[in-house]
């Protein structure tokens, strides 16, 4: 066989490289459900709390005469964003789990894309939060609420989703690289987690000090939230809408350079 026939054998392809990294981060989280559950039946139980303990006062004052189903509808939103800060959480880990125990050092000495091995776990992680997101959904449509999206709606509240996924599973992949311990792992995306608490996601901006609404009103986690409110209610509006995509795919770039950077920084260290 000739040299240039050896260096074409030994090229990387990195579009079949990260399929093959992306099959085999879909197939630890199959063997290994646990993270998935646990963000779906996190979501399911704060949504039972907020919505049966609290949602016949916030309901009340949301509108006049607002009932808990009322409060159910606002607060839907904000549940589903959660569920992919959770799956944050998981990615985080396996990212770490790869980092210590030397599978990527046995990854480096093959002729693979070295991109791929974050890929994979960046599309196993959209794949999963757009998966959290129809059971969280379902359990709300069975507790009352009902959605007031037409097919243009539900097909752009998709690709929120979609790009929610993106944004959020490159961020996770950073946060595993930027931890040296896998037990450190889940704790950088609770700092994410903060974040819908102080925004729009559980009570009006408004109703918050003074002090505060700045904050609240400009942060990423509230235009995203008022977006997906506006999708399923059927009434979007353009100016979230756009801010929601600006804050996305700014997250996403930080995340995808931050994983890159992070990644070159241990892999040449070690």
């Amino acid at each position: 066989m000739s040299t240039s026939t050896h260096t074409a054998l030994a090229r990387p392809l990195p579009v079949g490289d990260t399929l093959t990294m992306f099959r085999r981060s879909l197939l630890h989280n199959v063997r290994n459900p646990t993270g998935p559950i646990l963000a779906i039946v996190g979501g399911a139980v704060i949504l039972l709390l907020f919505v049966y303990v609290f949602g016949g006062t916030l309901g009340a004052g949301l509108v006049a005469g607002g009932t808990r189903n009322d409060y159910l509808a606002y607060i839907t939103p904000a549940i589903v964003l959660m569920g992919a800060v959770g799956i944050m959480q998981m990615i985080a880990v396996w990212i770490a789990i790869d980092m210590s125990e030397g599978i990527v050092a046995r990854f480096r000495t093959m002729a693979i894309a070295r991109s791929s091995v974050l890929a994979g776990h960046a599309y196993s992680g959209i794949v999963l939060v757009i998966v959290s997101t129809v059971p969280l959904l379902g359990f709300a449509v069975l507790l009352g609420y009902r959605p007031h999206a037409d097919g243009l709606q539900w097909l752009a509240l998709g690709g929120l989703v979609l790009l929610i996924g993106v944004a959020f599973s490159w961020l996770a992949v950073a946060f595993g690289l930027a931890t040296r311990r896998v037990e450190n792992a889940s704790n950088l995306p609770l700092l994410v987690l903060v974040l819908p608490m102080v925004s729009s996601g559980f009570v009006p901006v408004d109703s918050f000090p003074t002090w505060l609404q700045g904050f609240a009103q400009h942060q990423p986690f509230t235009p995203i939230i008022d977006t997906l409110r506006g999708l399923l209610a059927g009434t979007p509006a353009a100016g979230d809408a756009a801010w929601a995509v600006v804050w996305l795919l700014a997250i996403a770039v930080v995340g995808y350079v931050w994983s890159l950077w992070l990644y070159r920084r241990r892999t040449t260290s070690q």
